[in-house]
C-alpha cells in the first residue's frame, strides 16, 4: 500500500506541477499583448463612458479570427472616452487574449449558471471566464432567449446568469429587447421591465456597477432594420426611468444602456448623439473594419 500510496502523491504532486506551469504560461501569453492607443479627454468626473461591445456570435475560423484581430489592432488609438470590448466564441478567446491589443477588453458570449466546477457538460463557467482572462460576458441575449433549436432561456434563468457572472467578478452586458409584433403592440416596455424584474430583484447596488443593459430591439437584430435615433432614445429613457424607479436614482443616473439593433460606422454617430444611449453591442459590423467606425462615432 506505501507504494500505491507514494506513486499516488507522485502523481498528484506532478498534476499540481502541470497546473502551476500552464498557468504560468497563460499569464505569460496574456503580458504580450500589442500595447493599445488612445486619443482625446477621457469621460469627465459623473459622465459615462462609452461601452463598444462586439458580439462575434458563432462566426470565424482560426484564420478568419487572427486575420481581424491584425485590422483591429491597426485601427489607430480609441477615444479615452470609449471602452470597447470583443465577446468571441469560446474557442477563439485565446487567440484574443494573447494577440488583440490590450486596450479592447475580451468577454464570453454566454455563462452557465452553475456557480461551482462540476458534471455541466458543455457549458463554461463564469469562474472559468474569469480565470482564463476575461474580463466580460454577455447573458440574456435574444438569440438565446428565443433558442435556437432548444428550448430558450427564460427572465428567471437569464438573472440567475447574471448574479452568477457578477459573483465570479466578471462584468455584464445583460441583453433585454422586445420582438416586432411586441413593438407593433405598443408593449416594448412591458416587455423590457419583465426582463429586467428578477435581476432587479437578485442584485445589490454594488452589483449595478458591473452592469451594462444592452437594449437589443429583436426585430432590428441582423435584419438590417434600425429603430430610428429618437425611438431608440425613447426606449432607452424608459429603461433609465425604470431603473430609477426599481432600483434607485443612483444606479439609473450611472448605468450604461447599450444599443444593440444593426448599429454600424454609418448611423453610430446619430444613434450615440443621443443622451441615454451609452454605447453599442454590435453583431455583424464587429467581425469587419466597420466596428471602428461605430468605436470612432462616439461624440
Amino acid at each position: 500500500m506505501n507504494v500505491i500510496n507514494k506513486i499516488g502523491q507522485a502523481a498528484s504532486d506532478a498534476k499540481g506541477k502541470v497546473a502551476q506551469e500552464a498557468d504560468k504560461v497563460i499569464k505569460k501569453v496574456q503580458n504580450k499583448r500589442p500595447s493599445g492607443k488612445s486619443s482625446g479627454e477621457p469621460a469627465a468626473e459623473g459622465q459615462r463612458a462609452y461601452l463598444i461591445g462586439g458580439n462575434w456570435k458563432c462566426n470565424g475560423t482560426v484564420e478568419s479570427v487572427k486575420e481581424i484581430v491584425k485590422v483591429f489592432n491597426n485601427a489607430g488609438p480609441i477615444p479615452a472616452n470609449v471602452e470597447v470590448a470583443i465577446c468571441a466564441p469560446s474557442i477563439h478567446l485565446g487567440i484574443c487574449l494573447s494577440e488583440l491589443r490590450d486596450d479592447i477588453a475580451v468577454g464570453g458570449q454566454d455563462c452557465g449558471v452553475n456557480s461551482k466546477d462540476g458534471a455541466y457538460t458543455g457549458e463554461i463557467g463564469a469562474a472559468q471566464l474569469k480565470d482564463f482572462g476575461c474580463e466580460w460576458v454577455i447573458v440574456g441575449h435574444s438569440e438565446r432567449r428565443e433558442g435556437f433549436e432548444m428550448a430558450g432561456e427564460d427572465e428567471e434563468l437569464c438573472a440567475k446568469k447574471l448574479k452568477v457572472a457578477l459573483d465570479a467578478g466578471l462584468k455584464v452586458m445583460f441583453a433585454i429587447g422586445e420582438k416586432k409584433e411586441e413593438r407593433e403592440a405598443g408593449t416594448t416596455m412591458v416587455v423590457c421591465a419583465k426582463q429586467l424584474e428578477p435581476a432587479a430583484k437578485l442584485l445589490s447596488e454594488e452589483d449595478w456597477s458591473n452592469v451594462a443593459i444592452a437594449y437589443e430591439p429583436v426585430w432590428a437584430i441582423g435584419t438590417g432594420l434600425t429603430a430610428t435615433p429618437e425611438m431608440a432614445q425613447e426606449t432607452h429613457k424608459s429603461i433609465r426611468d425604470w431603473v430609477a424607479e426599481n432600483v434607485s436614482a443612483d444606479v439609473a443616473a450611472a448605468v450604461r444602456i447599450q444599443y444593440g439593433g444593426s448599429m454600424k460606422g454609418a448611423n453610430a454617430e446619430s444613434l450615440l448623439a443621443q443622451p441615454d444611449i451609452d454605447g453599442g453591442l454590435i453583431g455583424g459590423a464587429s467581425l469587419k473594419a466597420d466596428f471602428f467606425n461605430v468605436v470612432n462615432g462616439a461624440p
